[in-house]
């Protein structure tokens, strides 16, 4: 993938002035590293934001489950309290 960026941007670039100067192809290649380190960011951050999301699901559930735990019990205090 990130050869074919580098091919197509090339590409480009030759096919745009004919011909590619050694500066042209160091900001080519300097523009290719920028957008990779970039993807890099975004893959971290989406990862993070992934565990994040997994914890939060957790937490979610065990508060469902503790809710549901204290309903039940205030519906059996009530049903005694309406026995006695």
């Amino acid at each position: 993938m990130r050869k074919m960026i580098s091919v197509l941007a090339l590409a480009g670039l030759l096919a745009g002035t004919g011909c590619a100067s050694t500066s042209d192809l160091t900001a080519i290649k300097s523009d290719v590293a920028a957008a990779q380190a970039d993807a890099a960011e975004a893959r971290r951050i989406a990862e993070e934001a992934r565990s994040a999301a997994a914890a939060a699901q957790s937490d979610a559930s065990a508060a469902a489950a503790e809710a549901r735990t204290a309903s039940e019990k205030a519906d059996r205090i009530f049903q005694q309290s309406l026995h006695k």
